[in-house]
């Protein structure tokens, strides 16, 4: 990887290492694991933190205790008028962890070996706290954003986001010039990334006595059918030079009743990952499709849809992509790489739906996002804390 000479120490060397942990550490140790979220639980110290910058604030709040807190910052830049405006979009819910297969405690955050452990700690209360922290880095430095920055902490985005930032969309506040989402991706500059189609193929068969299983039809035979056919599979698509080929993972396989009776349903649950362009008909199409190219023609079965995203992308070459690009490469002393991901985030919607150029950039790896003992190294949030801080006082 290229080196782009010294660090910006001016800025790193500013950095708060102890509160920006404490911070991460105070974030982390609020469960705000989704199913159920309660994202409204850590509110309080998302606002105490960026108290000293008086921000306006605004709440929107869907579901019970789905709370999705914005905060716009003002810029000490040229007039308010011509100040362009920064938007920073992080979600405050988690997946749920099992405590018993840790050795650190998910919400009893602890630095260990120049990690900080804790579920959220990577995905990515870690970048929520480094993207915050950025403005005290500022201020040591004797300045402050020359943008008015937007902090969107937002709800479910673990499940979806139509609880968060969609409704976001929906209620007419996604609106900036352009938007740092500091998702885990080891400070790497990512501007694509793949949709996902989530359901069933719901199969149906014809009960019989389990002594006689070919005088029925076993739906759990349809199933079996279905999973070969779908998991793992090529559909076909083409390949993209940063997401690759899209792919079909089988996760659930449920059906029959008990073993002396032949099944009458069975259900497969399937989690499909789609290029950008892709829309909700053609995914399915293409489920239907691979079904077809398999010979799974004589099952009797219904595709039934429980969630669908959009895969998203922005040019590589973008002037904002670059300016981040260059924001890292001043902090850490390499120029980062232009990647996409095979997951999706909420850039999604600031893409699709608003029309705003955004990149995903943050500290911590996808490695460590939903498993045991999940972590994200100091050093990186202190390097994220520094590359934001640059990102504030560059974005003209």
């Amino acid at each position: 990887m290229a080196t782009t000479g010294k660090r910006a120490s001016s800025l790193r060397d500013n950095v708060d290492v102890e509160a920006l942990v404490a911070l991460a550490s105070a974030l982390v140790a609020v469960p705000t694991e989704n199913p159920p979220g309660n994202e409204k639980e850590v509110a309080g110290l998302l606002r105490d933190a960026l108290a000293p910058w008086d921000p306006s604030w605004s709440e929107v709040e869907p579901s019970p205790g789905r709370l999705s807190l914005l905060a716009r910052v003002a810029g000490d830049g040229t007039g308010a008028a011509k100040r362009r405006t920064l938007v920073v979009n992080g979600h405050t819910d988690v997946v749920p962890a099992v405590p018993e297969r840790w050795s650190h405690p998910p919400f009893s955050p602890s630095v260990i070996g120049g990690r900080l452990y804790g579920r959220g700690s990577a995905d990515m209360k870690g970048g929520v706290a480094a993207a915050i922290c950025a403005l005290d880095v500022l201020r040591a430095c004797g300045s402050g954003p020359v943008c008015d920055l937007v902090f969107q902490f937002v709800a479910d985005e673990e499940r979806g986001g139509s609880l968060g930032t969609r409704a976001l969309w929906e209620a007419g506040l996604l609106e900036g010039d352009a938007c740092l989402v500091p998702e885990p991706t080891s400070l790497s500059v990512s501007v694509a990334e793949r949709g996902l189609l989530q359901g069933q193929v719901v199969v149906k068969g014809r009960p019989g006595h389990g002594s006689r299983p070919r005088e029925g039809v076993s739906a759990l035979e349809g199933a079996a059918r279905v999973t070969l056919a779908l998991h793992a599979a090529d559909f076909g698509d083409p390949e993209h030079p940063l997401l690759g080929r899209p792919t079909a993972n089988v996760g659930t396989l449920h059906g029959g009743t008990v073993v002396n009776v032949v099944a009458e349903r069975a259900v497969v649950g399937f989690d499909r990952r789609l290029l950008p362009g892709t829309s909700l008909e053609e995914a399915v199409g293409s489920v239907r499709q691979r079904l077809q190219d398999a010979g799974v023609t004589d099952v009797d079965y219904e595709v039934e849809v429980d969630d669908f995203g959009e895969g998203s992308e922005m040019e590589a070459g973008h002037p904002f992509a670059a300016l981040v690009r260059r924001c890292v490469a001043r902090a850490t002393g390499k120029e980062p790489p232009t990647i996409g991901m095979t997951f999706t985030t909420d850039a999604r919607f600031l893409r699709n739906q608003a029309g705003i150029p955004a990149v995903v950039c943050g500290p911590g790896s996808i490695a460590q996002a939903h498993g045991v003992d999940e972590w994200v190294e100091v050093g990186q949030l202190v390097d994220a804390a520094a590359a934001y801080a640059e990102l504030y006082r560059s974005f003209t």
